[in-house]
């Protein structure tokens, strides 16, 4: 059998993973590279052979995505697979047609022949956009389930940022488990909350081996996706968020359009924060894709940590670094909870350093609240010297993360959480006791 030649557009996370469960062992393909996008500093890496399996005894060569053309032609790609996700319907076409202008085929490959399978329950929780609230909201239903009496452990979508090796399957139980795997700001802005509400969260570039860990210690899963991507485990249930801020997105960004056609319910995230214009909005758009669905709205409650009162004071904001850059956003809890409590927010574009003007640059919707980047040690001296820079009283962590783990800022620290509400953590226990969650025997 003759194999087609193929390329993979991914961003260490969902490329990795239609690889290793959709076309590492078909005898009919031959990836001959991955094209790296949206995380800085992922690119010009080797897909390790060990995880590669025999068939690829130098591992798979990860290129820069924005050599497309040319790799097309330089290694007789016949076939582009487009796996990861957050892209407006208009960039995937856009890619689509520099591919098939460059003489090659371009798929998507489907939900069902990239998932895993477990033996245990999995409730998956994704969205359609980045920074809509799902780990919250994923957070809110660990806690329904484990209040009745069952054991839950998170699978978190792949971040293998670093060591791809050493990332093939990961356990995250305590602060220490952070440490010891050198986890980026991003990773710990996913994995620190589990922790800290007494979860074990799971994750990692293998899924085969990441599920069968996760399941070994579980009676229920529950899928905490990333970005707005479909779930890597064939889920029972599907909850998917949609954000009110961002009205209208629901129904052209891939692929959070294929979450809502899937979902079995629905959640509005932030009304509190929202106009009711906005909220009435985003729901018009979900009947008009499901007009059956069962939709909550739920309010994602800010509370501020750490002892130092807001009002009056001049605040530097950090917020969490994807919702801020590709997700779109351009302010997160940090600010809310600063406008709230009567503080200012300093504008800090005067004073960023390094890295952070790139990014700036790059996401020309960024304003007054400075993301966190910390995919490198350079990203993160470059966010602590930003930080330091701004002439400010205090510090607001508006990030998942705890940002004084991995850095030393000169100003006092105000830590900003964000929880799912306690009306709509009501409304999902009734949903999923409806849908064959009981008490545990």
């Amino acid at each position: 059998m003759s194999e087609r030649r193929m390329l993979i557009l991914g961003a260490a996370g969902r490329d990795f993973h239609v690889f290793l469960v959709r076309y590492r062992d078909d005898p009919g393909v031959r990836v001959v590279g991955f094209t790296a996008a949206q995380i800085p500093g992922i690119e010009d890496r080797t897909f390790p052979a060990a995880l590669a399996g025999p068939r690829y005894p130098a591992g798979v060569p990860i290129y820069p995505e924005a050599g497309l053309e040319a790799l097309i032609a330089e290694q007789d790609v016949e076939e582009v697979c487009l796996a990861y996700s957050d892209l407006s319907h208009q960039e995937v076409m856009e890619k689509a047609s520099r591919v098939l202008a460059a003489g090659a085929r371009f798929t998507l490959p489907g939900p069902d022949e990239t998932f895993v399978a477990s033996r245990k329950p999995v409730v998956a929780v994704t969205a359609v956009r980045t920074g809509c609230g799902k780990s919250q909201t994923a957070r809110a239903l660990a806690g329904v389930l484990r209040r009745r009496g069952y054991r839950v452990v998170a699978i978190r979508h792949a971040m293998p940022y670093g060591d791809l090796l050493a990332q093939a399957a990961q356990r995250f139980a305590a602060d220490a488990d952070l440490d010891a795997a050198r986890t980026t700001i991003e990773e710990e802005e996913e994995y620190q909350p589990w922790i800290d509400h007494g979860f074990v969260v799971h994750a990692g570039v293998d899924y085969r081996c990441v599920v069968a860990a996760a399941q070994a210690e579980a009676d229920v899963l529950v899928f905490d996706g990333g970005n707005n991507d479909t779930p890597f485990v064939r889920p029972d249930l599907e909850l998917t968020l949609v954000d009110p801020h961002r009205a209208g997105h629901e129904s052209t960004w891939y692929p959070g359009l294929v979450n809502l056609l899937r979902a079995d319910l629905v959640l509005v995230n932030k009304v509190d924060s929202a106009l009711s214009t906005q909220v009435e909005a985003v729901e018009r758009e979900v009947r008009r894709w499901r007009p059956d669905v069962p939709i909550v709205r739920a309010r994602s409650e800010i509370t501020v940590t750490g002892g130092v009162a807001l009002a009056g004071k001049r605040c530097v904001v950090v917020g969490d670094g994807p919702t801020l850059t590709h997700g779109g956003a351009s302010f997160g809890a940090g600010t809310l909870a600063v406008e709230r409590h009567g503080g200012l927010v300093v504008d800090p574009r005067p004073w960023l350093v390094g890295s952070l003007r790139d990014t700036f640059a790059r996401h020309g919707h960024l304003r007054h609240e400075i993301p966190a980047m910390g995919y490198s040690p350079q990203q993160v001296s470059d966010l602590q010297a930003t930080v330091n820079a701004v002439p400010a009283d205090l510090v607001v962590d508006g990030t998942p993360a705890r940002l004084e783990r991995v850095a030393r800022f000169a100003r006092p620290v105000v830590d900003v959480r964000y929880e799912l509400g306690a009306e709509a953590v009501a409304e999902l226990d009734r949903w999923l006791l409806e849908r064959g969650f009981p008490e545990a025997r």
